[in-house]
């Protein structure tokens, strides 16, 4: 059924990086970073039944934070029928917000849509993994596992169901990491100051995998804005990614980033579809190809008989973050600003009507269901994951405290020493220490 316009507004206070309060509902308020040359760097943004929608209202929060940035007031408001489209799909979802350097989990308890908000820098690439999540962040990817038997234990108690505890990181330094996804046994990332596909593993920041075709070798320096990564369904390999240009040089893609964006085949390296507006997340799902023409507010899937894109749903806003499941699409929005880099996309025309928030939009009929829309203090989205399986999960960051949140400790039973075979061992060992390495 299309969305009626009643709408329920709620404004809270997201727990402060430093200064939070303790509340019985957490405040929604954090401090949002300024624009700086080392952030994203290339796409930042700026600072089916009843769809009647919530909205309510608090003060904001006036005070500065500990790193001298004030709290920002988040208000946002949702169609009341996104807790029961949550629960019908059996999921809850996760998405990334580099402006406000926070995680967003959003599930459902009650009957009711609940908020959780973890710190990581500059968070971008959000994937899930076999045994949790990985995050990439402004220059480390985190491993997250789930742990069902922490999650009831956590504040506030006996309301959720899963629990991701930042545990691992692995330091790539500064490669623009765009999307993360986890497929062929390892975990892929979108290196897109190095213009390719990579993996992550010890001792190297990162092992090169894939060139786009027009790349003609690997050196620092953003020449096509690779970005979008889909994986091959089932735990498959990388099959398709998305670039702002079919260029060679650095920053050539921005001469024509309104329609110069392209969708390439991983396997086949032909370049599939051109004459894009800044593409981003291609996902496969139920054998189809989904991808979102971002600079026109679009979300569209590769007709590969026809070999075209076909445009499903027009969103108001810049369509950046998009998960499937059960036939539905979870698609990211963001509002975007006049700059070097938005400057005339075709979307910048409906400038002061864009949204930032999530639309749930069937994949057959493109009818969106339901929607979250953020007023204040989130501008943009970067990622998006949908969480099968798991109603309403609570992410643990680096930084606990600085969220608010208690510090959990994951330990396996006491493993007692042997001392016997210890000492034994140690009598043994003649071998010195190395000297070098």
């Amino acid at each position: 059924m299309a969305e009626q316009a009643a709408i329920k507004k709620v404004q809270q206070r997201i727990n402060g990086v430093i200064d939070a309060e303790p509340l019985q509902k957490p405040p929604l308020s954090f401090p949002v970073a300024g624009c700086s040359a080392s952030r994203c760097w290339n796409c930042s943004l700026a600072t089916s039944g009843d769809q009647s929608s919530h909205r309510a209202s608090a003060p904001a929060a006036e005070e500065p934070n500990g790193k001298g940035r004030a709290a920002v007031p988040v208000e946002y408001e949702y169609s009341t029928n996104l807790p029961a489209v949550l629960e019908r799909l059996d999921l809850s979802l996760v998405l990334s917000t580099y402006q406000a350097g926070k995680l967003i989990t959003i599930g459902s308890h009650q009957g009711q849509l609940v908020f959780g908000f973890a710190g990581f820098p500059q968070v971008m690439g959000v994937s899930r993994t076999p045994t949790g999540l990985a995050i990439g962040s402004r220059e480390t990817v985190w491993s997250l596992p789930a742990s069902r038997e922490i999650a009831p234990a956590l504040e506030p108690t006996a309301q959720h169901d899963v629990a991701f505890l930042t545990r691992q990181a692995h330091r790539t330094g500064a490669v623009l990491g765009h999307d993360l996804a986890y497929g062929d046994g390892q975990l892929w990332l979108v290196n897109t100051a190095f213009n390719c596909l990579c993996t992550l593993e010890p001792p190297w920041s990162f092992v090169p995998r894939w060139l786009p075709p027009f790349i003609t070798e690997l050196a620092p320096g953003d020449r096509c804005h690779l970005n979008g990564l889909a994986m091959a369904e089932n735990w498959g390999g990388p099959a398709y990614v998305t670039a702002h240009g079919r260029t060679d040089s650095e920053n050539g893609w921005r001469q024509s980033k309104a329609n110069g964006g392209c969708l390439i085949d991983v396997v086949s390296s032909a370049v599939l579809a051109n004459d894009l507006s800044m593409p981003h997340s291609p996902r496969l799902h139920q054998g189809n190809l989904y991808l979102l023409n971002s600079g026109r507010g679009t979300l569209c899937r590769w007709d590969a008989d026809a070999g075209r894109i076909t445009v499903i749903a027009r969103l108001p806003g810049f369509t950046r973050g998009l998960d499937c499941w059960g036939g539905h699409a979870a698609v990211g929005l963001s509002r975007i600003r006049e700059s070097e880099v938005f400057g005339g996309l075709p979307v910048s025309e409906e400038h002061e009507t864009l949204r930032c928030g999530v639309a749930i939009v069937n994949c057959s009929s493109g009818e969106q269901e339901a929607h979250l829309w953020f007023n204040s203090g989130v501008e943009e989205i970067y990622a998006l994951s949908l969480l099968p399986g798991v109603r309403n999960p609570i992410v643990i960051g680096p930084e606990p405290q600085l969220d608010s949140r208690e510090t959990p400790w994951l330990v396996p039973p006491l493993r007692n020493l042997d001392t016997t075979t210890a000492l034994a061992r140690a009598g043994r060992s003649n071998a010195p220490f190395p000297s070098r390495f």
